[in-house]
């Protein structure tokens, strides 16, 4: 795992598991299930607002 990555407090749902979301310095973006941040997903940082906007804006909710 990189050294330098800098994770946010976990976010959780009731009896769900918790993310956590990361960054570094070069730019990159991270999630993970709390707990096993050794094992994540990275992009960008664009990528993760692109994410982010995406869900708020109603696109993922077909997976609820």
């Amino acid at each position: 795992m990189p050294a330098n990555i800098i994770w946010e407090e976990a976010f959780c749902g009731e009896g769900a598991n918790c993310f956590r979301i990361g960054t570094d310095l070069e730019g990159n973006a991270y999630i993970a299930i709390a707990g096993q941040e050794d094992h994540y997903l990275t992009d960008t940082r664009e990528a993760l607002r692109t994410l982010i906007r995406d869900i708020k804006a109603g696109r993922a909710d077909h997976l609820l």
